[in-house]
């Protein structure tokens, strides 16, 4: 059963990469097409610009919460690094509580800013803004999960502390 959940969470996370990697090839298109209208047809349209702020916010956002694994993101390594085993623990358990305390208390108050947002539309393509930043509740959870997850490994003593940071294990 594990076996057979860890094969449908590999999946999972390629297809997000997947997603990552078709937002990021439109943002590229979407960026040079910008680049097309301004200066070679002395035309310049506004929706391009957009298209390119929302794809770098989701690029972001989304890739932090779905594609990112957790020895990849940038850490305090100078403190961790010369941290013994059972003080890098510690200090994995502090920080994992200190986040998802911040992200647990402020995550109400933005999903009701998310679901106000719904008032305002972008200048151009008038996509309502709660469809644009519904990403960011999403994000929230999946880093209190995530931190929940490392806090977890620290108290029994898994970290990923000596995960390689030059092995390339993402297609992003």
């Amino acid at each position: 059963m594990f076996a057979r959940l860890t094969d449908v969470g590999a999946w999972l996370h390629r297809r997000a990469e997947n997603i990552l990697a078709a937002m990021l090839a439109l943002m590229f298109a979407v960026f040079i097409l910008q680049i097309v209208f301004r200066y070679l047809l002395n035309f310049p349209i506004g929706w391009t610009h957009e298209i390119s702020v929302i794809l770098w916010v989701w690029l972001v956002l989304f890739g932090t919460a779905f594609v990112v694994r957790d020895y990849e993101e940038i850490r305090f390594d100078l403190l961790y690094g010369t941290a013994g085993p059972r003080l890098y623990r510690a200090m994995a358990v502090v920080t994992a509580i200190i986040v998802i305390a911040l992200f647990a208390i402020s995550l109400p108050a933005v999903i009701d800013y998310v679901l106000f947002m719904k008032v305002e539309k972008t200048a151009y393509l008038k996509i309502r803004f709660d469809y644009l930043y519904i990403i960011y509740p999403v994000f929230a959870v999946a880093v209190i999960i995530r931190q929940f997850w490392i806090g977890c490994r620290a108290i029994w003593g898994k970290t990923d502390r000596n995960a390689d940071p030059t092995i390339v294990t993402s297609g992003v």
